[in-house]
């Protein structure tokens, strides 16, 4: 099993959704993101640390340093049913090929059609298959 399958089903065992996970040159830094419904706070993170410390010596993970959050206001979008999820609000979006020379996008989320990412943007409506979306972010709004 991989780490970010162990983690997903600890995670999730416990009825939070996994976001997110970013490992340091070595694996050294494990920093995994948290999220559910009712917002993370100080001890949802708390329980997930301590429970995950108890799964990686068991799965033999290693690492030195173990970090967990939320993934904040400008959560990141990876899976479909995030965009299905964020459908209606804004978001910044940067795609592997360049479409008319412009790989960075910003506008209203729209949600998925088929395989694709629909943002409707000031230039107009554009639809990126998901596999080509590199990174895309929520756009707090204050």
């Amino acid at each position: 099993m991989d780490l970010v399958q162990i983690v997903e089903q600890a995670v999730t065992g416990l009825g939070y959704e996994l976001v997110d996970i970013e490992r340091s040159p070595g694996a050294r830094l494990l920093r995994i993101y948290i999220d559910i419904d009712r917002g993370v706070n100080v001890d949802d993170c708390a329980v997930i640390s301590n429970h995950l410390q108890h799964v990686f010596e068991v799965e033999n993970v290693d690492y030195d340093r173990l970090e967990i959050s939320s993934p904040g206001l400008d959560r990141p979008l990876k899976k479909q049913a995030d965009f299905e999820r964020y459908a209606g609000q804004e978001v910044q979006l940067r795609v592997r090929i360049p479409v008319g020379n412009q790989r960075n996008f910003a506008g209203v989320l729209e949600g998925v059609r088929g395989d694709a990412v629909v943002v409707r943007t000031e230039k107009g409506e554009f639809a990126f298959p998901l596999e080509q979306v590199e990174k895309a972010r929520l756009v707090p709004k204050f």
